[in-house]
């Protein structure tokens, strides 16, 4: 198999694995600390592979978080397409922070994630959300080292097995 493809698999998997973890139930206390996985993903791959995230492929995985979700159609992808732009945009930047600042980054992005749905059901005219609607983004700060060095690896282990 080539590079391209390798790569390609890897990051399609990825993307189908995260898809999968927003769709796994979990128990009720544990709801509110479901990182957003679409998210981390994305911004992993924004950060490493630009050329593979555009803002056009945020928003239509967005789109497809939407309908595995049963949210409003637009509602991940708008929030996806502001998240890529603001990782493609500091990139230069977010690379190269140890990982406790990544990780920090990651909780200010998820946050603003969190913001921008906050103003969307504002003028929905949705419900607010209870105060645990904020754990998420602590969660995914927790969880981006981890999802970090697992494809850092996998992607390593690629560039291995090709030469």
């Amino acid at each position: 198999m080539n590079r391209h493809r390798a790569h390609f698999l890897l990051f399609l998997l990825s993307l189908i694995v995260a898809c999968l973890l927003q769709l796994m139930p979990l128990p009720d206390l544990l709801l509110p600390f479901r990182p957003y996985w679409l998210g981390l993903i994305l911004l992993y791959w924004a950060l490493e592979e630009p050329e593979r995230v555009g803002l056009g492929r945020a928003f239509l995985l967005g789109l497809v978080g939407d309908v595995l979700q049963g949210d409003l159609l637009g509602d991940q992808a708008l929030r996806l397409a502001a998240l890529a732009f603001i990782v493609l945009r500091f990139r230069s930047r977010l690379r190269f922070f140890p990982m406790w600042q990544q990780s920090l980054a990651v909780f200010a992005l998820l946050l603003n994630d969190r913001v921008l749905s906050l103003m969307e059901r504002a003028f929905t005219g949705a419900p607010m959300p209870p105060a645990s609607f904020w754990y998420a983004p602590v969660a995914g700060m927790l969880a981006w080292p981890w999802v970090f060095l697992l494809l850092d690896d996998l992607r390593a282990r690629l560039r291995v097995h090709e030469a």
